[in-house]
């Protein structure tokens, strides 16, 4: 689903946040599921069996149900289900779908997400459609992310440290002009210097210094290309003493001296 246009989502007319009522239940079909059908637990407890397979449910569990589910559930009276369901149509065949089931233990970024969607098809906005339309496909890129990081993290990769190295990331990525030092990088991320290196290039893909390089050298280029300044200037504004150094770097990274880029 990540590579459809957000028109390929249509939209049904069956979505809602709702508390369930104490004696609610979805009984067994006769008829299989006609379309996807999008299902987040906000509170409660309850049951959900998806084509003869039952899932104990509560906070967090996160449903795709696809077209030819057979699919029924029911809860606990005492702690009602408060769910939010979208129905949706696909049109063409997508290469990549979300698994039918997933526990999200950060809550915040999915339930963001589903109030805005609702929000959206319940309102008369500008664009509220269209809007609808992308966070839809965004929920589903979401869903996707969360399938391949489960199953490429490590057991020891926690959420929180991954955060942790992501947050690093972004502020070296702030910060381009500073040479830092691994071992401030570390502290900063309350790591062992060897432990935080070896996460990082886990997470990330590339050393820590190579990720500085690449964050500075990328900013040089925006200097060069928008900011009007010399490769003089550029070099000394982001730390660079040398700028036969600086140039060096820049031409191993894009493969051309800065001065053709300005």
């Amino acid at each position: 689903m990540i590579y459809l246009p957000e028109t390929s989502f249509i939209a049904t007319n069956f979505f809602s946040k709702i508390k369930c009522e104490p004696f609610w239940k979805w009984p067994i079909r006769e008829k299989p599921l006609e379309n996807f059908d999008l299902f987040y637990v906000w509170e409660g407890t309850g049951e959900v069996i998806v084509n003869d397979h039952a899932y104990k449910v509560g906070k967090g569990s996160c449903f795709l149900f696809r077209p030819g589910d057979y699919t029924s559930a029911m809860h606990n009276k005492q702690n009602p289900l408060i769910i939010t369901y979208v129905h949706f149509n696909v049109l063409g065949n997508p290469n990549l779908i979300p698994s039918r089931y997933r526990e999200i233990v950060d809550h915040t970024d999915m339930e963001t997400l589903l109030s805005r969607y609702v929000h959206l098809r319940l309102s008369s906005l500008f664009g509220g459609a269209e809007e609808a339309n992308l966070i839809l496909k965004q929920i589903m890129i979401y869903l996707l992310r969360c399938d391949k990081l489960e199953l490429e993290r490590s057991p020891k990769t926690t959420k929180d440290l991954q955060d942790r190295i992501l947050g690093i990331a972004n502020y070296i990525r702030e910060h381009s002009s500073i040479w830092f030092k691994i071992v401030d990088l570390a502290n900063r991320a309350q790591l062992s210097p060897r432990y935080f290196s070896m996460k990082f290039k886990e997470l990330m893909g590339i050393t820590v210094q190579e990720y500085e390089i690449q964050c500075r050298i990328e900013r040089a280029e925006f200097l060069l290309h928008y900011g009007g300044m010399t490769v003089s200037e550029t070099a000394d504004a982001l730390g660079y003493k040398d700028v036969y150094f600086f140039s060096k770097q820049f031409k191993k990274h894009f493969g051309k001296n800065p001065s053709t880029i300005r």
